[in-house]
């Protein structure tokens, strides 16, 4: 009945059988609804994972409708609430294994506290005197045997250990005492604990239950419980990871970008400061050399003073002229063929 209505809601809507005025007031609900249970779209729901087991939950509050479900993996905001849905899941998982750890601890504890089977009683005076006679009987066999042996008697030597095997027989069942029903039963159920469900189970029990309890409902169900707490904390912790490692890419290009901002900066204030340094020497320069010519053309005779100065060190006299000008026009002058009678 269910499967077939199930059916006709997937067909005709779940709102086939409501009349008109019914119908103004009836929402159709949607898989992002609170109403819909959020660890059956993204995963499966714990309540479904334990029925009719000593763990069961109970049936889910919410909605579960696999053709919602479908809407879901197919909605384009799927990857945006796949991490709520399994916050929420996982929440929930966690209390359950935290509450089954608790058992399981209880449980534990219970099995070393099981008290172990008290010793056997001490044998009575009569069973004490038979073993001793038992002893001394046993010891001087022995004697003998060793006597023949060194006498090369043989037979007679196998004879005697034959009967000694006899008496040792005779003093191990004196010494044994008959198991009571209590010791026979803890030595034959001895009880272990399932660490993955909490269930106790027979130790070194037949493999037949072994494996049907494996196969369980309840085993099942706490092992997919488990495994994905242990998927989805791996899950969150490769996040971090990627994200600490994210982290510290940025801040390494950060300072990579710093650095090289600092030493362009330190370049243009470099040439900055070429640049004043070449400008404060040109301006120095225009400035000495205004200052000299305002110097030249002063009246006062530091001008000229200053004029012949330069020209005293150019080698030329005040008239722009060299210093040894008259002496080599002397000296020409006494070279030419005219003045020496040479006349053609």
């Amino acid at each position: 009945m269910d499967a077939q209505r199930a059916l006709l809601d997937e067909l005709m809507g779940a709102a086939r059988n409501l009349t008109d005025e019914e119908r103004k007031g009836y929402k159709e609900i949607k898989w992002d609804d609170k109403e819909v249970c959020a660890s059956y779209m993204v995963r499966f729901c714990p309540h479904d994972l334990f029925v009719n087991t000593r763990s069961d939950l109970g049936p889910c509050p919410r909605i579960h409708d696999q053709k919602l479900k479908e809407s879901f993996e197919n909605s384009p905001r799927h990857d945006t609430y796949v991490p709520r849905f399994e916050a929420e899941l996982a929440q929930f998982c966690e209390k359950l294994v935290a509450d089954l750890d608790r058992k399981v601890r209880r449980g534990r504890e219970r099995l070393d506290q099981e008290v172990e089977p008290p010793p056997p009683p001490p044998i009575s005076a009569e069973k004490a005197e038979q073993l001793s006679v038992l002893e001394d009987k046993i010891k001087n066999l022995l004697e003998q045997v060793e006597s023949l042996g060194e006498a090369g008697k043989v037979d007679e030597a196998e004879a005697l250990m034959r009967k000694v095997e006899i008496l040792n027989v005779e003093k191990t069942a004196l010494t044994q005492q008959p198991l009571s029903a209590a010791t026979m039963l803890t030595q034959e159920k001895k009880m272990a604990l399932c660490e993955i469900c909490g269930s106790f189970l027979v130790a070194n029990d037949a493999v037949e239950r072994t494996q049907s309890h494996i196969t369980g409902k309840q085993h099942i169900g706490y092992g997919m419980v488990r495994d994905f707490i242990s998927e989805y904390k791996a899950a969150k912790e490769k996040a971090r990871e990627e994200e600490r490692l994210a982290r510290e890419k940025d801040a390494e290009e950060r300072r990579k970008q710093r650095e090289k901002e600092s030493e362009s900066k330190n370049r243009r204030s470099i040439s900055s400061e070429r640049d004043r340094h070449r400008d404060r020497e040109y301006s120095r320069d225009r400035e000495r050399s205004r200052d000299w010519n305002n110097r030249g053309n002063r009246n006062d005779g530091r001008g000229m003073d200053r004029r012949r100065h330069d020209d005293y060190r150019n080698g030329r006299d005040g008239g722009g002229r060299t210093r040894n000008y008259g002496r080599e026009r002397e000296r020409s002058r006494s070279r030419s063929p005219v003045r020496h009678g040479h006349r053609r």
